[in-house]
């Protein structure tokens, strides 16, 4: 595998402190309990740490690049060494660019709009929707999901070798998956597209949380990942890698700061001269705190050191994996196996249950946060689902009532500052729903199941 699993397991470290780990919630069945937030994979709670940093840097916020204030200026050095701390964390090359940006979606998205002319793009069917779509301007072989990392080598390999060799190439591939939390073979993917002269652009959204993540060392051309999912707040996303695409193609977004000069011609147009360097795709006014808030986890995640991460982490993916495998009737889904490495992110069915009815009977009667759905991964859910791929579904709960068979999953996701009361109780409601059932009624609500008052 391209990303290292066997620092053996150590004393496993305390959860990492994050906002929210306090709040209670109220039961459906009377008293309040601690929520335990088990939906890390759609978006984890900001660090305390990241929170204060964020919190002591409000009073001195300020536009940035072209005041003159103090202010300003602090900003920006501020602004530009988030960027530095960004291409540190993901182990940039020289020349390499970090641009700033909204989310995962949005870095994918600014990269599929500076692909040269006649680009042919490879993206597996297993991708998030944030990977598998953006590619509409350019041809595209979409790849069936493999079943162990040798065939999704292979896969790309063989897909490689029948494209035009004389054109540019992207391939596009998830480094963990955002349903089965599997890791990819990201080296050895990246290996075989440089091979046969395309580039690879990893999306890193699920896996940067939880492994160091290397432009080098893995060797892939771009990398791109959501503040949201590293423990930053909502609103800021990273795209790094390789500056020439980005540098040869039209901004992303046209206007201030993107442009180093603009003049009129005599014929009335306007002539404009971009900028060469990230902030010819970072047009308007940045988004500073949140490029500030992703450094800021940059730094706390490298202090902890990943290795003591990754420990905790293997603890509690044992104690949820154990837990649901003394329970028959639930089905945990997996690509490559159970014994695939993998990062925080479990998906399962349980028999006879509607998934969305199970998640609300979790959430209204035990104060825990899973997902139900699609997650935003349809081809790849259905895949693993054994269902037809042209059936329709949405990312949310589907219209099927409590009872009835639903085309979705649950999936259970946690990280740095998960406890392990959080998974404790989740194995044990589980196990509870299962034997004894819900204890509250439940209907369909706009599309959700809810509890029924």
């Amino acid at each position: 595998m391209s990303v290292s699993t066997a620092a053996a397991d150590q004393t496993v470290c305390a959860p990492l402190a994050v906002l929210g780990r306090d709040v209670t919630v109220p039961l459906v069945t009377g008293g309040e309990v601690t929520y335990a937030a088990l939906d890390y994979a759609a978006s984890a709670p900001a660090l305390q740490r990241v929170w204060d940093d964020v919190a002591a840097y409000a009073p001195y916020y300020g536009s940035v690049h072209r005041g003159a204030g103090y202010l300003s200026q602090l900003s920006t050095d501020l602004f530009e060494n988030a960027r530095r701390t960004v291409e540190e964390f993901l182990g940039c090359r020289a020349g390499d660019q970090v641009v700033f940006t909204r989310s995962t979606t949005d870095s994918l998205n600014l990269l599929a709009a500076a692909l040269p002319a006649d680009c042919q793009v490879f993206v597996f069917e297993t991708e998030h929707h944030a990977s598998l779509l953006p590619w509409r301007d350019a041809r595209v072989t979409y790849l069936n999901a493999p079943r162990t990392p040798d065939e999704a080598v292979a896969t790309l390999e063989h897909a490689l070798a029948a494209r035009d060799p004389y054109g540019p190439a992207l391939v596009c591939v998830t480094g963990a998956s955002n349903v089965t939390g599997e890791l990819w073979p990201v080296r050895e993917l990246a290996a075989a597209a440089h091979a046969h002269g395309a580039r690879i652009v990893l999306d890193a959204a699920q896996l940067a949380p939880h492994h160091p993540v290397s432009v080098q060392d893995l060797d892939v051309d771009w990398v791109a990942f959501s503040g949201h999912k590293l423990y930053a707040p909502f609103g800021s996303g990273v795209l790094a890698g390789r500056s020439d695409w980005l540098r040869e193609a039209d901004p992303y977004l046209a206007g201030g700061g993107a442009s180093r000069k603009v003049t009129r011609r005599v014929d009335g147009g306007v002539d404009v001269e971009w900028h060469d360097s990230a902030a010819r795709h970072e047009a308007g006014s940045p988004n500073v705190i949140g490029a500030y808030a992703i450094a800021s986890a940059c730094k706390a995640l490298t202090e902890e050191g990943f290795d003591s991460l990754l420990a905790r982490e293997r603890h509690l993916i044992r104690t949820v994996r154990e837990g649901l495998a003394e329970v028959p009737e639930v089905r945990v889904l997996s690509l490559f196996g159970d014994d695939a490495p993998r990062v925080g992110v479990i998906s399962f069915v349980v028999e006879g249950w509607n998934s969305s009815h199970f998640a609300a009977a979790l959430s209204a009667e035990y104060g825990i946060g899973v997902r139900d759905g699609l997650f935003c991964a349809h081809p790849l859910v259905r895949t693993l689902l054994g269902s037809d791929p042209q059936t329709q579904g949405e990312c949310g709960a589907p219209e099927a009532a409590p009872g009835e068979k639903s085309l979705n999953a649950i999936r259970v996701s946690f990280g740095a500052g998960t406890p392990d009361e959080h998974v404790e109780r989740f194995v044990r409601a589980v196990r509870e729903l299962v034997r004894d059932g819900a204890r509250w009624q439940y209907r369909t609500e706009d599309g959700r199941c809810v509890p029924a008052v």
